[in-house]
């Protein structure tokens, strides 16, 4: 029998300790130049470790190890079994999983664990913190303009406060922008984990100074609060659903990376509740609605320490093999991690081949050109889709339909409600439907949608049909938009990249959605002043291009290995 030098470290590896893996490297890698190892040299090492693995009681790792040289055995049969019966996934044969394999890899307790840890202490600060000043608007620029009143003396123009409310609210993207541009230097250099940990540190800081604002008489407090948040929610942007997706299983690899847009519906939800007249949304409590942003903050640095790094990490970017399953065999629940170990470890020895990606790299290599476009032009899709235009639209969507103020509120938060479930309904598609047909059918249908409503806001002061259309259309473009759209860009390109290409290129793309945002927030007010509802033609036209774009060039990655897609993008390239 002859067995292949490569062969025997991994089972050195699966079955010994640290030290005893260190030992069979330097004895195996020094036959290396050889291409296989003599019969006797396989003996020995087999007696040893079935020695090791007697004194630690470890027979399941020895039924494995049996199984393994039975395969060998059977391989030297015949050429035609060994294609059947081949144990390293491939891009072209992936290693086939028996059901109960297939259910053990699943959904378990420990896996949702880190899922809430990562998501609900990061996630959350992005959705809150976008929503929760649109329900004080008023009350914090009333107490701006007499706090200028009392500084200078003299009345404060509307104008002027309206321009310092415009900063403080955009002045959150600016700081996504420049969080979002730092996302790959933190994974690399902390860890996806360590990274979004430290990143609380930003979150108390914006609590300081927007608690403090109020009672030190300083809106530039607000400001500075707004701007460091804006940093923390950029980091969030890229680190956890990066976090998210590199814990989970393939099959599942949708699903988990859907939970960071989840969160997002969600907390913005949360802070239309809290903004209640009833609840904080009063003259003495919007401070206090502003620091609650440090709750999801407590709980991830109480809940995240208790969960391992992601396996990926360690593995493909330090390097360490047992850590790495450790952490797999944790987030799995199990210790039978062996085939996903192999997954890892053969994206290991083709990432050791290449240096470490660069930003330059990013758009001179074709490889990874393609892919980078296809990320931003995700991000540009979801951020200019008009989800903005048709959420500030609809009060006074409901307005015109005759309903009260409480009642347009009320029917506003039933909007943003109804994105949450939608989303929620996204969580269980994108697995079943995939990536690129809820992205497909997600913009076309906001594509008609959008443009029936352009038509609807033309004549709903003077027509009621069109004015209780446009309410259906509303909640029909919310519905499209959270089915695939809203949620699917934030962990593609994730799916996208590699791991020594994917902390650069998640940067990029993180940097290009906040940018976007900023455009938006900026851009959209002047523009609707300028063409009233006809500016959702402008949004319509701007997904039609989208929905070329992704029929186009927008590849399918369900179920796909990152090898599998890193391959994909190769042969393209050379096209």
């Amino acid at each position: 029998m002859k067995f292949g030098w490569i062969e025997t470290m991994r089972i050195l590896e699966r079955v010994s300790s640290r030290n005893l893996i260190h030992l069979g490297q330097r004895i195996f890698l020094s036959l290396s130049v050889v291409d296989q190892i003599p019969e006797h040299l396989v003996s020995v090492a087999v007696l040893v470790t079935w020695t090791y693995q007697f004194i630690l009681e470890k027979p399941l790792y020895l039924s494995r190890l049996e199984n393994r040289f039975t395969m060998s055995i059977e391989k030297d049969k015949s050429s035609n079994e060994i294609e059947k019966q081949a144990t390293t996934p491939t891009p072209l044969t992936p290693a086939p999983k028996s059901a109960t394999e297939d259910k053990r890899l699943g959904l378990n307790g420990r896996l949702a664990f880190a899922i809430a840890a990562a998501a609900l202490g990061s996630s959350f600060q992005h959705g809150y913190n976008t929503g929760v000043v649109n329900a004080p608007q008023q009350l914090i620029e009333d107490w701006i303009s007499n706090l200028k009143q009392n500084r200078t003396g003299e009345p404060t123009k509307q104008s002027e406060v309206t321009m310092i409310w415009s900063i403080a609210v955009s002045i959150f993207c600016v700081g996504g922008m420049i969080g979002g541009s730092l996302v790959g230097t933190v994974a690399d250099r902390f860890g996806r984990k360590g990274g979004l940990l430290l990143n609380n540190v930003l979150v108390l800081a914006t609590v300081i100074f927007e608690g403090c604002a109020k009672t030190a008489k300083s809106y530039e407090m607000i400001i500075i609060g707004r701007f460091i948040i804006g940093i923390n929610a950029g980091l969030n942007a890229g680190l956890a659903p990066m976090y998210l997706s590199e814990i989970s299983p393939i099959h599942l690899r949708g699903a988990v990376g859907t939970v960071y847009q989840l969160v997002i519906t969600m907390s913005i939800l949360v802070s239309q509740i809290l903004g209640l007249e009833q609840i904080l949304g009063t003259e003495d409590q919007w401070p206090l609605l502003l620091c609650l942003t440090i709750v999801p903050a407590i709980f991830q640095v109480v809940a995240l320490p208790l969960c391992p790094e992601s396996p990926k990490y360690l593995l493909l970017s330090k390097g360490k093999d047992m850590d790495a399953q450790r952490a797999l065999a944790w987030l799995r629940g199990t210790i039978e991690v062996h085939d996903e170990m192999e997954e890892m470890r053969a994206e290991y020895e083709s990432v050791k081949l290449v240096p470490k990606v660069t930003l330059k790299e990013l758009f001179v290599n074709p490889a990874l050109r393609i892919p980078l476009i296809i990320a931003i032009m995700v991000m540009f899709a979801q951020q200019l889709s008009g989800i903005n235009a048709v959420m500030f639209f609809s009060t006074k969507i409901f307005t015109m339909a005759q309903l009260d103020k409480t009642a347009a509120q009320n029917a506003t938060m039933a909007v943003g409600a109804m994105n949450v479930v939608m989303t929620f309904v996204s969580l269980i598609l994108v697995e079943k439907a995939g990536r690129k047909t809820l992205l497909l059918a997600g913009f076309s249908g906001m594509f008609i949608d959008t443009a029936l409503l352009a038509i609807c806001l033309a004549f709903a002061d003077t027509s009621r049909a069109a004015a209780y259309s446009s309410i259906v259309l509303v909640m029909t473009f919310v519905i499209l938009f959270a089915t695939g759209p809203g949620s699917i860009p934030w962990f593609l390109v994730s799916e996208l990249f590699n791991q020594s290409a994917r902390p650069a290129a998640t940067s990029v793309a993180i940097a290009v959605n906040w940018t976007a945002n900023f455009i938006v927030s900026i851009g959209f007010l002047p523009l609707q002043e300028a063409l009233g509802a006809h500016v959702f033609i402008i949004f319509a036209t701007i997904q039609a291009f989208f929905v070329f774009f992704i029929y186009k060039k927008v590849p399918e990655t369900k179920n796909k290995t990152m090898e599998e897609i890193s391959s994909m993008f190769r042969q393209i390239s050379y096209q």
